[in-house]
């Protein structure tokens, strides 16, 4: 049976010196525990109850937060699967940091603290819609307000979410055709504001990999509470809307920043200006030596909506890249701009493909265990605010050192000079022992006690 224990050490120490000890377990500091803990003091693993609603019927004693905390710290572990997840959660010391702890007494305790069941009978309550709703609630009202942090620039785009093609039992996956060849997934849609040296996904949507991305992503960016007046959002080819563009100008103060498509006339006219006019300047990006660019004005008019008389101007910086003799016309509604301030802004964008790229290949997001729809946005939505706590972390002090590193290799070459501890239970109690300390008690126990004790000794 389940054992909901709270920590109370000098309860766990009278139990010691009567001999009655039910188990014991040595935790290894590690950085994960450390970034959760973090997020602990920050309030941040408190408000996860704020905007995931419990709909568990009955078995309330193990609390809302703190099981979604276990899930996405098993996550950050890059254990994928629920089956992981009991592997995932037996650090001791992180779980006392909780202020609490729970354990199965019929459980060997190399297996885990509970049953699969108890996570996988949560997530069943959970419709897709419900998950990707608390996700952004949890972002935009608890941990934004919590870090006072709100980004004025912000990066909008989608990725999709390829699952075994052959395989159809992957609910709402839909197949495509794309690079010549079929693909089965879905589309995940984010928008994502920039911190000094990272990013938070501050919004997602998630949908057919077959919607296109503007249709998936309509709504998010008309109504999204994270963009403000005087905000920069920049898009890529798949987000171009004239309509779209003047409403984020007129309704919400929002400038975008979006490339042409060389079909559009707002391009053509755009180059011939700059070739005309041959007022070119170096290119910014030292990375980029055989490029040059221009700025043109003027250019709202040549670009029509369905309500040309609403069309708000725009200006675009050109850039030619000698070497091959090709042009490229990056436009903005944010006529002030010179060239070499639109350019550097645009080229923020990239930096969402490492993002996506870190999330899939190192965080696992498209290793799916299960074939159920909402299972698949559970993995997805509790791997994203792992990632974000992630991400958080490394724009504050403590995990400062961390800056343009991976979680992989951060984890990998990671080193603490934290001190290894031992957690023992007996009954609905437990406490932590730093090692010395459980040495010390262990060296002043009578035989039989000790005896109790000789098997987490042995694991050190």
């Amino acid at each position: 049976m389940l054992q909901l224990s709270k920590n109370n050490k000098k309860k766990v120490l009278e139990s010691i010196k009567c001999g009655s000890i039910d188990a014991a377990d040595v935790t290894f500091p590690n950085l994960i525990d450390t970034i959760v803990l973090k997020m602990k003091k920050l309030n941040l693993i408190d408000k996860l109850s704020d905007s995931f609603k419990d709909k568990r019927s009955g078995n309330k004693h193990l609390p809302l937060d703190i099981l979604i905390a276990l899930v996405i710290t098993a996550k950050m572990k890059l254990k994928t699967s629920l089956t992981d997840v009991i592997f995932a959660v037996t650090d001791p010391e992180l779980l006392s940091e909780l202020g609490w702890n729970i354990w199965d007494t019929d459980r060997d305790m190399s297996k885990g603290l509970f049953s699969e069941g108890v996570i996988r009978n949560l997530v069943s309550k959970y419709e897709s819609e419900d998950l990707i709703n608390s996700y952004n609630h949890y972002i935009q009202n608890n941990v934004l307000p919590s870090i006072d942090v709100y980004s004025s620039i912000h990066i909008l785009d989608c990725t999709k979410l390829k699952v075994n093609l052959d395989n159809t039992n992957y609910e709402n996956s839909e197949v495509i055709s794309a690079d010549g060849k079929p693909v089965r997934g879905y589309k995940l849609g984010t928008l994502r504001g920039l911190m000094d040296d990272s990013g938070i996904i501050e919004e997602i949507t998630y949908g057919s990999i077959k919607t296109h991305d503007l249709e998936l992503c309509k709504d998010m960016i008309l109504k999204s509470k994270c963009l403000k007046n005087g905000d920069i959002l920049i898009n890529d080819r798949g987000f171009i809307s004239r309509d779209i563009i003047n409403d984020l100008k007129l309704k919400r103060g929002v400038d975008t920043y979006i490339p042409a498509k060389k079909n559009m006339t707002i391009y053509s006219e755009a180059v011939s200006i700059a070739k005309s006019q041959g007022k070119w300047s170096k290119h910014p990006n030292k990375k980029r030596k055989t490029q040059e660019i221009q700025l043109v004005r003027n250019l709202g008019a040549v670009w029509e909506s369905s309500n040309p008389s609403g069309d708000i101007d725009l200006c675009g910086c050109v850039v030619h890249d000698k070497k091959d003799d090709k042009y490229y016309v990056f436009l903005t509604t944010d006529t002030d701009k010179t060239a070499k301030q639109i350019i550097n802004t645009y080229e923020l964008g990239p930096e969402i493909e490492e993002d996506f790229r870190q999330i899939k290949d190192f965080w696992k997001l498209e290793d799916f265990k299960s074939t159920k729809y909402n299972f698949i946005t559970f993995h997805i939505t509790m791997t994203l605010i792992g990632y974000m706590y992630f991400q958080l972390f490394k724009n504050m002090e403590e995990g400062s050192r961390y800056s343009g590193k991976s979680l992989p290799v951060v984890v990998k070459n990671y080193k603490s000079d934290k001190q290894k501890s031992v957690i023992i239970y007996s009954g609905q109690y437990f406490g932590v022992f730093p090692f010395i300390e459980f040495i010390q008690l262990y060296a002043g126990c009578p035989a039989k006690v000790r005896k109790l004790l000789d098997p987490t000794l042995a694991l050190v």
